[in-house]
């Protein structure tokens, strides 16, 4: 047992030191992924991991948990602290395994089965935890336990149509109407939001995972002066180990913390919650504020030049840290795009823009900054990624006019085209002079 990863598992050794090879040669664009820091990595990785530790701080059903309870309540100040909630009125629950555990205690918490929920639809935007299903199949495990109507982006705007869902409100009179979104660039208007909860009655979440740095550091809209129950991942714009919190205001604190455990849990990981400290606190220093400002001008810069091309976005720009990119008027997929992307070393994903039928080949891709961002990347380098982008685009429309559009003949056709290959030579020389965090010599 005292052996290296290296010496023990050269399978596994390996395969992580190619990974790393990945990251670090790569441009990574998806708008849901970032890089820790050292000091999180090391918390994740510590001693923490060997102890089990179920129940809350104070009231474990294991003994052994003293210092464990000091970590894991270090992490709820910490929480409590970013976000400038004060603990009389609010709390947190740091054990969720990820964002959408986290949004089903929540769920569970406040709701009885087949209770109705509104949440923004895929297609628009939305997350599949909000309530997705289509016509055929409940996708969503939210929308097998509960009754969901969505609500959607207006199809000219590509803005939330918050007067249809007011409309749709009163009719379907929802228990919980779900902000927050996986793929939408705008900012939300919580205020409007909470006037539709109190003219139907009923609770108001938002899950914030993607731009809950972005809220911590007042570059976005806070969803807190309005909202019954804030969830959040912490791995995205927090930039921390990969996890899930649910803050919640006081009078639910019983009903979510017995719904993370034990109605939907076991012991929750402590070397996780103690990384989540970690980033916490290095997300309340003005070097994070800076960060998120940056991400903000960096995804807008992306913005501007992908239209500068003549490219589509929806809404015509940003207001965060993602760019949602309509190849529909190139007569590509999202799906086709996202392959040949990850051909020269650039990761993106496939996503659904409104009037899509299908989540697995839409007409869309989502493209973040938060990543790249943490690498030192500024507005200038992410015009020199949209040259890249448009480059591949090129090639894959040039492909597509010679073999068609079925992937089954393209894809062969890409994986062995020289100027795929060049242009992969030319993105990791390019993207292997930027520092990465976390990948310090120790």
């Amino acid at each position: 047992m005292a052996q290296t990863l290296e010496q023990q598992d050269t399978e596994i050794f390996e395969l992580l030191k190619r990974e790393k090879k990945r990251q670090l040669n790569g441009i990574e664009l998806i708008a849901s992924e970032n890089f820790t820091s050292r000091a999180v990595l090391e918390a994740l990785s510590s001693c923490a991991a060997n102890k089990y530790s179920e129940g809350l701080p104070h009231h474990r059903y294991y003994g052994g948990n003293e210092i464990i309870d000091e970590i894991e309540g270090l992490c709820i100040k910490r929480a409590l602290q970013a976000y400038g909630l004060d603990p009389a009125q609010w709390g947190v629950n740091v054990q969720p395994y990820s964002g959408s555990p986290a949004n089903f205690a929540a769920y569970t918490a406040l709701l009885k089965p087949h209770d109705r929920i509104m949440g923004l639809d895929l297609p628009s935007g939305g997350h599949l935890t909000h309530g997705y299903q289509t016509a055929k199949k409940k996708v969503s495990a939210t929308s097998i336990y509960f009754e969901s109507m969505p609500y959607q982006v207006h199809p000219k705007t590509g803005l939330v149509d918050y007067d249809q869902l007011a409309s749709s409100a009163v009719l379907f009179k929802p228990k919980l109407i779900i902000a927050g979104a996986s793929a939408y660039p705008r900012d939300w208007d919580y205020k409007r939001l909470r006037d539709i909860a109190d003219a139907n009655q009923c609770y108001l979440m938002t899950d914030m995972a993607h731009i809950s740095g972005l809220v911590l550091t007042k570059e976005a809209n806070s969803p807190f002066e309005h909202c019954d129950i804030v969830t959040t991942t912490t791995h995205k714009t927090l930039r921390g180990p990969r996890a899930g919190l649910i803050f919640f205001k006081k009078q639910f604190e019983q009903a979510i913390n017995d719904a993370v455990f034990p109605a939907l849990q076991g012991g929750p990981h402590e070397n996780t919650i103690a990384a989540i400290a970690v980033a916490l606190h290095e997300a309340m220093q003005p070097e994070f504020k800076a960060y998120c400002s940056q991400v903000k001008k960096n995804a807008l810069a992306m913005a501007q030049a992908l239209i500068q091309k003549g490219y589509s976005i929806v809404t015509d720009g940003t207001e965060n840290h993602l760019v949602l990119w309509d190849v529909r008027p190139q007569d590509m997929t999202g799906a086709k795009l996202e392959k040949v992307f990850e051909l020269v070393g650039i990761s993106v994903n496939k996503n659904a823009i409104y009037g899509d039928t299908s989540a697995l080949n839409p007409g869309g891709i989502r493209v973040g900054a938060p990543a790249m961002t943490s690498r030192g990347l500024v507005e200038a380098d992410f015009v020199q990624v949209v040259e890249f982008l448009d480059r591949g685009v090129k090639i894959a429309v040039e492909i597509q006019k010679a073999k068609g559009k079925l992937l089954k003949n393209f894809l062969p056709e890409a994986e062995k085209s020289e100027a795929i290959k060049q242009l992969r030579t030319e993105v990791e020389t390019w993207a292997s002079k930027f520092f990465m965090p976390g990948f310090e010599e120790k």
